[in-house]
């Protein structure tokens, strides 16, 4: 929650549900200009009751951010009107979208009113058994290691093997575990959708500390192709958020194999086009050398995917 005025925070001591509900308020407020209590009725399951205390609540926390239209017989955003949740974040929003448009979650449930129309990239889904997903995430809990049978990119079938899970990762298109490897005795990545089956689990004895690779972070610094015209790089930093022409993003250095992949900042992009690559690596010296060290705890060990 924000402050309004400077002078206080507002409440803290208010109820998980009862903030919720808050926040939506704040959301439509802030995104569409206006909130009924039918509108939070829906959204919560509530009664006109609950929806009238809920509305009551918000202008006690922000007395300046609602106007009541009699005509309409609804809230509208007040002129002097400033958030009192995070509401104001692109991220979010458009994060909603995005899970309308993976069907992650139903139009009633997200806290739009009216939905843009719009699109997202189908791309193809990579199945996860969810019994592998619960005992992979127990054994992390628990801190042991678990018996897997695995598919991997550089053995011709399955091969059942012990891996120490320790977190779990998502490159941008599948998740995958982070674990130490018993068979081959280093950390490394396991694709979910790649295992089989799984059987029995044991104690751990492998310390997550000496993932150095999952704990260091390492800058990664992009620029606009040079080759473009002056126009195009001014275009490409505005793009990409970058100051004096250059963006500074910390990625761990398990990832950085994925990051330049997805980016195609790797070597599979060095004959595009300048108009087509329209960012290079502005100290790719230093990445080679971060995912040279200690090349055995980063997935930079399989070069044709990054993980095992």
């Amino acid at each position: 929650m924000r402050e309004q005025d400077g002078s206080a925070e507002p409440e803290r001591a208010l109820r998980w549900g009862i903030e919720r509900r808050l926040e939506f308020i704040d959301f439509r407020l802030y995104w569409e200009g206006r909130i009924n209590r039918s509108d939070i009725m829906r959204a919560f399951a509530l009664s006109v009751q609950q929806a009238s205390a809920d509305i009551a609540r918000y202008q006690k926390l922000a007395p300046d951010n609602l106007a009541y239209d009699r005509s309409a017989k609804r809230y509208l955003a007040a002129p002097a009107y400033r958030p009192v949740f995070k509401v104001d974040d692109s991220d979010r929003y458009l994060a909603q979208l995005r899970s309308l448009g993976e069907k992650l979650i139903q139009p009633e449930e997200a806290w739009m009113l009216e939905i843009p129309s719009f699109l997202t990239l189908p791309l193809p889904s990579r199945p996860i058994d969810p019994s592998i997903l619960k005992a992979v995430l127990a054994s992390i809990r628990q801190k042991t290691a678990i018996e897997v049978l695995y598919q991997s990119m550089s053995r011709p079938d399955p091969l059942w093997r012990w891996i120490s899970p320790h977190a779990i990762g998502f490159d941008g298109l599948r998740w995958h575990i982070r674990a130490y490897c018993h068979l081959d005795g280093f950390f490394k990545d396991f694709v979910f959708a790649r295992i089989h089956e799984f059987r029995g689990t044991r104690p751990g004895d492998v310390d997550p500390a000496g993932d150095r690779a999952w704990i260091e972070t390492v800058p990664v610094v992009i620029a606009p192709h040079p080759d473009l015209s002056q126009a195009q790089r001014k275009s490409i930093a505005l793009d990409y958020g970058m100051v004096d022409s250059v963006r500074v993003i910390q990625v761990k250095r398990a990832f950085l194999l994925y990051f330049l992949q997805r980016l195609r900042l790797d070597e599979t992009g060095s004959g595009r086009r300048p108009a087509e690559q329209q960012i290079v690596l502005a100290n790719r010296t230093e990445i080679l050398e971060a995912m040279a060290t200690g090349r055995h705890a980063t997935p930079a060990h399989d070069a044709e995917s990054g993980v095992q």
